[in-house]
């Protein structure tokens, strides 16, 4: 509602018993619908993501069904695990006497029957805060989201794991390209990876395990990070240009994610892949 009038000198008018009502009534529309051409009332509706086309789904690789163990990671749930796997979720809770999914802590063993190859599950959520995609190494030889999160959270970071997503090498149990999310993502909360030039507030941020100061990229974490980021950059409207490494932020003093990791190819397969920047 518009409340400009009430500071018009004009409206001392009213306070004369002269002043006939007809007029004062008009004169309090004509400010009424002056102050509102000049000040219109913003609505705070949510714009839909860019109409893009889809990104290809990674093909499930070609292997036989067979009984398979996973750990729970940071904001699994079952119907996710499922997904994953190709397994029904009543299925899972069956086999592992899960009778309410909501029992289902991190880090639990979980037996998937008769599990397919697993394949990313990526929930992409209406936003209009995320702006860059920043590219981290764990600058460790292992690791997974299970592991990370507990190390920030002895780190001090009381939401535990910083980033939004980690792609895995295949260590602990997880599959070399696997793509883990994170609670903040889940909730779409800030990061805690990048506080320079604020990227925890408008950065999605990365992790692809293993130090590529020393080592390189696998070829299944390359073809996940291009998935993975065409995927957002489509839904965010995300430019190439703003698809960065930790070191490349402005103000951050680092060389992550490594000296080796392959820009000029993970450029290159983003450009083939996904849409112009």
């Amino acid at each position: 509602m518009c409340l400009f009038f009430e500071r018009l000198p004009e409206m001392s008018l009213m306070r004369s018993s002269h002043f006939p009502v007809i007029h004062v009534l008009l004169l309090f529309a004509v400010v009424l619908l002056a102050a509102c051409a000049r000040a219109p009332v913003q609505r705070s509706i949510e714009l839909p993501p860019p109409q893009t086309a889809p990104v290809p789904p990674l093909p499930r690789p070609p292997v036989p069904r067979q009984d398979m163990t996973h750990t729970v990671g940071p904001g699994e749930t079952v119907w996710r695990i499922g997904k994953m796997y190709d397994v029904p979720a009543k299925e899972i809770m069956r086999r592992n006497r899960i009778n309410d999914p909501r029992e289902l802590a991190k880090g639990k063993k979980l037996v998937v029957p008769l599990a397919a190859a697993p394949v990313p599950i990526v929930t992409l959520y209406p936003s209009k805060k995320w702006k860059y995609i920043i590219i981290h190494h764990s600058a460790t030889d292992e690791g997974d989201a299970l592991v990370f999160d507990s190390s920030h959270r002895l780190r001090g970071f009381s939401q535990g794991l910083g980033y939004h997503f980690v792609i895995d090498n295949g260590s602990f149990d997880r599959h070399d390209g696997q793509i883990e999310m994170s609670p903040r993502w889940l909730k779409q909360q800030n990061g805690a990876h990048c506080r320079a030039n604020r990227m925890n507030y408008r950065g999605i941020g990365v992790c692809v395990v293993g130090n590529f100061n020393k080592e390189c990229v696998s070829e299944a974490q390359l073809d996940a990070l291009v998935y993975l980021v065409n995927k957002l950059r489509r839904y965010y409207d995300i430019p190439l240009s703003r698809v960065i490494g930790h070191g490349q932020v402005k103000g951050a003093r680092t060389d992550c994610p490594g000296k080796r990791f392959p820009w000029r190819e993970f450029r290159r397969r983003l450009r083939t892949a996904g849409p112009a920047s």
